[in-house]
């Protein structure tokens, strides 16, 4: 099979070895992890991805799964549960009408700019961030420095290890700063909520609690949204009468982003899981610490759970993909990721409707990111 993750030989495609993996009787296979060379168990099923997924058993801290690891994440769950009470949707609801207004602004910039545009720099890439940055209450004119920041982290492929510890220190420094700023002049922001919510705790948690889930929320919640922008437009240009479809039934873009999140052919390494003990999964005993990785985009592509998985079926119910995890570990920003999804494509539907892609499918050139992969660039004309 060779290296892990894999190649496709279409951007657009999935890898010929997900189908085969997934076919009955294959056992779950050690292989060497590309980044690293280290050796790690790859799931491709729906059944064992979504096994793992929701399983306390595949702790996401390698600490969890030693000789005194419980494996229930404590510490992870008490942070998200801290975010669960603030990130709900009446926040994300009161907040649409600002998404919409970044979403309007960015597009002006494009018509404004040269042709073709780049839809990945210009609009899928700050788009999620400047989103964050209202969500925390970031003072607008630091949108697009905390977008650096923000790219810096996720982006060691074009940063050096020095730039990206500076950009780290300097960005937890910003971070620690504004929560300052915020404690003593509070808002409707979500951290002005945290800091409420946290304050009232017993035990209190410490700052440092508090810059380490803003920076889980930018990190995680800029490159998985701006990764699946950058790549759902170009699924639906590749088919013109995908896009069309939209343009003339708008109800349609609810469940079509639930359909492209299925669709999707995320290459991404994904988030590592450290087993605890000695399980059975797919037929066979995965041995207590091996390192597991779930292909949730295998997953979504298995004919066990969807019929015709790839087929892009834009009307698609019940659609019961794993792009937002399973779980205790399921994405507790999944409803603003949902929101930013539909908002932009309405945006982009509303304002640009003869969008096209400014070069063939085939040309666009795949980059890997932490926990997704993108385009390097997604020309367009319109």
């Amino acid at each position: 099979m060779g290296d892990f993750p894999f190649a496709a030989e279409h951007p657009l495609e999935p890898p010929e070895e997900w189908a085969a993996l997934r076919a009955e009787g294959c056992p779950i296979p050690e292989l060497t992890l590309r980044t690293t060379g280290a050796p790690v168990r790859v799931l491709t099923r729906y059944e064992d991805v979504h096994a793992m997924l929701s399983d306390p058993r595949f702790p996401r801290d390698v600490s969890e799964a030693g000789p005194d690891g419980t494996g229930t994440g404590e510490r992870h769950q008490r942070w998200r549960r801290l975010l669960a009470q603030t990130l709900t949707a009446k926040r994300v609801a009161a907040l649409r009408p600002r998404i919409v207004t970044i979403g309007h602004a960015l597009v002006d910039a494009m018509e404004a700019g040269p042709k073709p545009a780049d839809l990945w720099a210009d609009f899928a890439y700050p788009f999620p961030v400047r989103v964050i940055g209202a969500l925390l209450g970031v003072p607008e004119p630091d949108w697009d420095r905390f977008a650096y920041r923000s790219g810096a982290l996720f982006g060691g492929d074009r940063y050096g290890a020095g730039e990206t510890r500076a950009v780290r220190e300097e960005l937890l420094a910003y971070l620690g700063e504004h929560m300052a700023r915020t404690r003593s002049a509070p808002g409707d922001d979500l951290l002005s909520k945290l800091i409420e919510i946290t304050d009232a705790a017993d035990p209190r948690p410490p700052e440092a609690v508090l810059v380490q889930i803003m920076r889980g929320l930018m990190h995680a919640g800029h490159e998985t949204t701006s990764s699946v922008i950058g790549k759902l437009v170009p699924v639906l240009l590749d088919d013109r009468a995908r896009w069309q479809r939209l343009l003339d039934d708008r109800s349609l873009i609810r469940p079509a982003v639930e359909e492209l999140l299925r669709f999707d052919v995320n290459r991404g390494p994904g988030m590592p899981r450290y087993l605890t003990e000695d399980l059975e999964l797919g037929g066979e005993v995965i041995p207590r610490g091996s390192t597991t990785v779930s292909v949730v985009a295998s997953a979504n592509r298995d004919e066990r759970m969807f019929p015709h998985p790839d087929h892009l079926d834009l009307t698609r119910t019940p659609n019961r993909h794993l792009a937002f995890g399973a779980g205790a570990h399921s994405c507790v920003g999944q409803a603003l990721a949902r929101a930013e999804l539909h908002i932009a494509l309405d945006v982009l539907l509303d304002r640009l409707p003869g969008l096209a892609l400014a070069v063939p499918s085939a040309e666009l050139a795949r980059r890997a990111g932490v926990l997704t992969d993108s385009f390097e660039r997604v020309p367009v004309v319109w």
